[in-house]
C-alpha cells in the first residue's frame, strides 16, 4: 500500500503555477495517540486501521513533505468537517499563531496538550472574503477572540479543529512555517453548495495557494466497524467503490454529475449518518473544477486523497 501512494505522490507534477487543490481523510484524535497506546476506543481492528502506527498515518507523513516539495505554497487555505456555519462563510484571522481547538472529549491527557505551532495570513483572509463576497456569498474573518460558535458540537473558543491540527502534525510537523487560514464549510451540508464553496477559492491555486479540505468517506460511528475494511459490511465495501468510480470518470460534467448522485447511493447512510464529513469532498471538487483533470493519490479505505484540478499532465489514475 505505501509503495503505492509514494509512487502516485511521486507522479504529480510539480507546478506551482497551478496547485491541485486535495481531499484528503484527515483522520481523528486517534492518530495523535501515544504509539503504545493499548486499542481501547473503537477495539483492535479500528485502532490498528486508524490510529499512529495505521496506513493513514504512515500515508500523511509522506503526503505533507511531497506538497511543501511539489508546490512550495505561500500559505494553506484548509476546509475541515468539523467547522460549519450557515449563511456566511467565517474565515480565521488569528495573527501570529493559530489556536488549537480541542473539540474532543473523553480521551487520555497528552490528547489535550497536542501542539501545532503555525500563523495565520490577515491579507489571505480578506483576499478569501472579497473573493466570496464577490461571488454573492456572504463571508467575514473571525479573529483570534471570537469564539468559533455553533460549528464545534458546543465546544467554546476559537481555533483550529482537530481535523485540522490532528493531521497537519503529522504532514508537517509541530512547528510549521507556512501560514494556514481555516474557512468553514457550508452548515446546510448541501453537496452543491459546498461545491460552490470550493468554486470560489479556485483561482487561490493559481496565486501559489494550496487548497485542501478535509473529512471521512467513512464516519459511522455508530458502526464502529464501517471504519476498517477488514471489519466493514459489504454495503459500506461497496460505497467506498461508488465513490472512486464516480471521481475516475473522465468527462467533467459526469464526474460531477456521478459525484453529486453519491449521496443517493444505498450505502451512503450507512457510511454517513451525518453528512459533514463528506462534503469536503465537494468543496475540494469545487476548487478543482475548473481544470477537470483528477488523480486517485492514495486509495485508504474511509480515508482517500484525491488531487481535484491540475494540467493534463496530471492526467487520470
Amino acid at each position: 500500500m505505501q509503495a503505492k501512494w509514494r509512487a502516485q505522490l511521486d507522479a504529480l507534477p510539480s507546478n506551482p503555477e497551478s496547485i491541485p487543490a486535495f481531499f484528503f481523510g484527515h483522520g481523528s484524535p486517534m492518530l495523535a495517540f501515544p504509539e503504545n497506546t493499548r486499542a481501547v476506543f473503537g477495539g483492535p481492528t479500528m485502532f490498528q486501521w486508524a490510529g499512529p502506527r495505521g496506513p493513514l498515518a504512515a500515508f500523511l507523513k509522506d503526503f505533507g513533505p511531497t506538497l511543501l516539495k511539489k508546490y512550495n505554497p505561500k500559505a494553506i487555505v484548509v476546509f475541515s468537517a468539523h467547522w460549519e456555519t450557515y449563511g456566511e462563510r467565517l474565515v480565521t484571522d488569528y495573527g501570529d499563531e493559530n489556536p488549537l481547538l480541542m473539540d474532543y472529549y473523553g480521551f487520555q491527557p497528552e490528547l489535550y496538550e497536542l501542539k501545532f505551532k503555525s500563523r495565520g495570513d490577515s491579507t489571505l483572509a480578506a483576499r478569501i472574503v472579497e473573493l466570496y463576497t464577490k461571488a454573492g456569498q456572504k463571508a467575514r474573518t473571525t479573529p483570534k477572540l471570537e469564539p468559533r460558535g455553533e460549528d464545534g458540537r458546543g465546544y467554546p473558543g476559537p481555533g483550529l479543529d482537530h481535523g485540522v491540527f490532528v493531521p497537519f502534525r503529522l504532514m508537517f510537523g509541530e512547528q510549521f512555517g507556512v501560514p494556514v487560514v481555516q474557512v468553514s464549510i457550508d452548515g446546510s451540508l448541501s453537496p452543491q453548495k459546498n461545491w460552490a464553496v470550493g468554486e470560489v477559492v479556485s483561482q487561490l491555486r493559481r496565486e501559489g495557494i494550496l487548497v485542501l479540505a478535509g473529512g471521512l468517506t467513512a464516519h459511522n460511528l455508530r458502526d464502529i466497524a464501517s471504519f476498517a475494511p477488514q471489519s466493514a459490511k459489504p454495503i459500506h465495501l461497496e460505497f467506498n467503490e461508488a465513490i472512486h468510480k464516480a471521481v475516475g470518470i473522465t468527462d467533467p460534467e459526469q464526474r460531477r454529475q456521478a459525484m453529486l448522485g453519491l449521496v443517493s447511493h444505498p450505502g451512503f447512510r450507512a457510511s454517513q449518518p451525518r453528512e459533514d464529513h463528506f462534503v469536503p469532498l465537494y468543496v475540494a471538487a469545487g476548487a478543482g473544477a475548473d481544470e477537470g483533470a483528477v488523480r486517485v493519490i492514495s486509495d485508504i479505505y474511509g480515508a482517500p486523497t484525491f488531487a481535484f484540478g491540475s494540467p493534463a499532465s496530471l492526467g487520470l489514475n
